[in-house]
C-alpha cells in the first residue's frame, strides 16, 4: 500500500522535500458552469513508438475527472513527431473510446500531411478537407487547427477567409477555430493575414460573421490576457472563447462581471486533479475553493510552458509518468530530451506544491530513478 507522504532529497536543496497526498476526489462530473477541454499528449515507449494502452488510458483519466478531450492537437505533437497517418489512427481510436463511454471529444483537423513550404490554396483546402472528413467520420467535434502551409502561402486576409469559408460550408456541425500564436509555433507568425493582433482579430470576426452559425468557439493561444479579453468581448452571442492561455487561465476562467472564458488547455493534462477540483468548486459558487485549488497550479504551468514554449509537451509527459499514467518517460521522436534535467527537477517541485502528484511514494520512487538516469 502506498504511503500518504514521502520524502526525497533533490540536487542543490539542503533539506529533503516532503510530498503529501493531495485531498482531491478520485473523479469529478463534467463542469456545468464552464465548458472545458483538456488537450491530451501521446504516451510512448523507448524508441518513440506510441504506447496505445497508456495513451488511451490517459484519455480515460481526463474523462474521469470531468474534462472533455481535445485530441490530436499540438499537445499530441502534431507537427513535432506525430505524422498524419498516426494522428489519423489516434483520432479514430480515441473517438471510438469516447463513444464507448458516452464522453465528449473534439479532434484537430489541419494540413500537416503537406510538405513544408508554400502550396496552392486549392491544395491546402484539399488537405483540410481530408482531415475534416476523418474527424467527422469518427463522430467527433471538429477543431480547425492553424495551418503552417496556409501561413506560408496566403498573400492576404482574403486567402484565409476563402479557405476557412469553404471548410465551414462543408462542416456537418459548428466547429472550433484554433488561433495558435507563434510562441507555440514560430511558423504561424502573421496568421490570419496580419502581423498584429487587431488586424488578425478583424479577420477572425469577419469569418465568424460570414459563417452563419458554423463557428461554435475560438480557442485562443496567444499567452496574452488583454488580447483574450478584447476578443472575448467582441464575439457574437453563442460563440465561446476557449482560453488556451497556459499562463493566465486561472483568472480568465474565473471571469468577472463582464464574463468568463471557457477553456481548451494543454495545462489541464498536467494539472488534471487540482483543476477538476477547482472547477467543481466554481460550480458550487465557492470562489475561495476555486482559487485555493487552481492558484498553486499556475506557477507549475508557467514553468512547463516556459520558452521555448513548444517544448511544453515534455512537462506534460513527465508528470504523466510520475503519476503512473504511462510506464516510461518517453515521447514520440525522443522529444523527452528537449528539456533539461534541471527544468524537470523544478517541475517536480512545483507539481508537489500544486497537488499535481497523486501518489507521493510512486512519484518519489520514479523521481529517484530519473535522478539516477534510469527513467
Amino acid at each position: 500500500m502506498s504511503s500518504d507522504t514521502a520524502q526525497i532529497s533533490l540536487p542543490g536543496q539542503a533539506d529533503p522535500l516532503t510530498l503529501t497526498k493531495p485531498d482531491w476526489a478520485a473523479s469529478y462530473p463534467p463542469p456545468s458552469m464552464r465548458r472545458v477541454y483538456a488537450a491530451a499528449h501521446v504516451a510512448a515507449r523507448r524508441g518513440g513508438e506510441i504506447d496505445w494502452d497508456a495513451t488511451l488510458a490517459f484519455r480515460d483519466h481526463l474523462w474521469t475527472h470531468g474534462f472533455a478531450v481535445a485530441e490530436a492537437m499540438d499537445t499530441a505533437q502534431r507537427g513535432m513527431g506525430l505524422s498524419w497517418p498516426r494522428a489519423r489512427e489516434l483520432i479514430q481510436r480515441s473517438a471510438a473510446r469516447a463513444a464507448g463511454r458516452g464522453a465528449r471529444i473534439a479532434c484537430g483537423a489541419g494540413t500537416d500531411q503537406l510538405t513544408d513550404g508554400p502550396h496552392t490554396l486549392a491544395e491546402i483546402t484539399g488537405a483540410y478537407q481530408e482531415q475534416l472528413a476523418v474527424v467527422q467520420d469518427a463522430g467527433a467535434e471538429v477543431i480547425l487547427m492553424a495551418s503552417r502551409a496556409l501561413a506560408a502561402s496566403a498573400d492576404s486576409a482574403a486567402d484565409y477567409l476563402d479557405v476557412y469559408g469553404h471548410l465551414l460550408s462543408q462542416a456537418q456541425r459548428p466547429v472550433i477555430l484554433h488561433w495558435l500564436g507563434d510562441a507555440f509555433d514560430p511558423a504561424l507568425r502573421g496568421y490570419w493575414g496580419s502581423p498584429d493582433f487587431a488586424g488578425a482579430a478583424k479577420t477572425v470576426l469577419q469569418l465568424i460573421d460570414r459563417a452563419g452559425g458554423q463557428v461554435s468557439g475560438v480557442k485562443l493561444s496567444l499567452l496574452n490576457a488583454d488580447h483574450e479579453l478584447t476578443l472575448r468581448r467582441r464575439l457574437p452571442p453563442g460563440v465561446r472563447l476557449y482560453t488556451g492561455d497556459d499562463f493566465n487561465y486561472a483568472d480568465l476562467i474565473r471571469g468577472d462581471a463582464d464574463g468568463h472564458s471557457d477553456a481548451l488547455l494543454g495545462a489541464f493534462a498536467a494539472i488534471t486533479a487540482p483543476a477538476a477540483a477547482a472547477l467543481h468548486a466554481l460550480d458550487a459558487g465557492d470562489l475561495a475553493g476555486y482559487d485555493a485549488a487552481i492558484g498553486p497550479t499556475v506557477a507549475l504551468s508557467r514553468l512547463i510552458f516556459t520558452e521555448p514554449t513548444y517544448h511544453y509537451k515534455v512537462g506534460v509527459a513527465f508528470l504523466a509518468w510520475l503519476n503512473g499514467l504511462q510506464p516510461e518517460f518517453a515521447m514520440v521522436g525522443g522529444l523527452e530530451a528537449s528539456r533539461s534535467k534541471e527544468h524537470l527537477i523544478q517541475a517536480f517541485q512545483q507539481a508537489a506544491v500544486a497537488g499535481a502528484l497523486r501518489d507521493p511514494e510512486l512519484a518519489v520512487d520514479r523521481m529517484t530513478r530519473f535522478l539516477r538516469g534510469a527513467a
